[in-house]
């Protein structure tokens, strides 16, 4: 018969444990700091719906847009729902906010945990029509040989593709001015109809435009030419030593999640980006999987911070 004592023991342990090892069946929360219907909502709501096949639990989208994705991390850094909760952390959480603003309400380092990398988007230079300039080099001997600064547009101040671009400013030494816009759509819009000449664009945004080759591609800031778009050259290929450039996105969780929790949604995730119909989702949306250990998206996060730190600082890049 079980005394007072170890009744109190048993009962002390059960209140104490985890809360994911009491909520097997509880639907997972998977915050997105992005409107519903974007590419960021769409990427999480296809890796979502295998990753609940497998953790035999539903996944539920929760969009909370605004300020860089600020609102969503500072709702999640605060979360004690541990083993119930997932945040689409990307290029803004991990690697440009902190230098972007003087001060913010978490701090993305300490405040979560790796769980695996999602997909990457790799960038494009893209120029209108009237542009003579099919590659880096005609596009380079073209803005030298104007009287004013080429002006170029991107998604808005401190997006990758603003960023991307101030990179491609530095190592060009060629004399742009960037133009914010507020998304990739109106800045398309202003290529189109020849009010500004070029623009740094992702891949899943870039891909309608193609048809009828209204716009044309002066390069992809890839390691390698991407599946896709074999027809693409890097800018590597193109002189450009080294120039990469991507808008990324990783998964994880609020510090404090039980270990055991975190490797099964790592485990579930990686499944899911190894799924045959997972992968060509992404890759009609024009992104590419990142499959990985949260240890890889740790280091590979931290690389991203330095590298787009030291461009945001060089830049003056600042949205406070």
């Amino acid at each position: 018969m079980i005394n007072r004592k170890q009744f109190l023991g048993l009962a002390a342990a059960v209140l104490g444990a985890p809360a994911w090892s009491q909520s097997t069946g509880k639907p997972v929360e998977w915050v997105v700091g992005y409107a519903a219907g974007g590419g960021s909502d769409v990427v999480a709501r296809t890796i979502a719906e295998a990753m609940g096949r497998t953790l035999n639990r539903p996944i539920v989208i929760n969009n909370k847009p605004g300020a860089g994705t600020n609102i969503a991390a500072d709702y999640v850094a605060r979360s004690k729902d541990f083993g119930n909760i997932l945040f689409t952390a990307d290029f803004a959480t991990l690697a440009a906010n902190p230098f972007l603003f003087s001060k913010l309400s978490y701090d993305a380092q300490k405040a979560f945990q790796p769980v695996g990398l999602l997909v990457r988007f790799p960038m494009f230079l893209v120029v209108g029509s009237e542009v003579p300039a099919n590659n880096l080099q005609q596009f380079t001997a073209w803005a030298k040989a104007q009287k004013d600064p080429v002006s170029w547009g991107s998604a808005g101040p401190g997006s990758p593709h603003h960023l991307v671009g101030e990179l491609f400013r530095e190592q060009t030494s060629l004399a742009m001015q960037h133009v914010p816009y507020r998304g990739a759509a109106p800045a398309m819009q202003d290529v189109l109809a020849g009010q500004i000449p070029a623009m740094w664009i992702d891949s899943a945004t870039v891909l309608p435009f193609l048809a009828g080759k209204k716009v044309k591609i002066i390069g992809v800031a890839s390691a390698r030419r991407l599946d896709l778009l074999p027809e693409v050259p890097t800018f590597a290929e193109q002189g450009l030593k080294d120039f990469e450039g991507y808008a990324w996105q990783g998964l994880v969780v609020p510090t404090g999640t039980p270990a055991e929790a975190t490797a099964t949604f790592a485990d579930a995730l990686q499944n899911a980006l190894g799924s045959t119909q997972v992968r060509a989702r992404l890759q009609a949306l024009g992104v590419e999987p990142m499959p990985g250990t949260p240890d890889q998206m740790a280091r590979f996060s931290a690389a991203e911070r330095d590298k787009w730190g030291a461009v945001i600082r060089r830049a003056g890049v600042r949205l406070d």
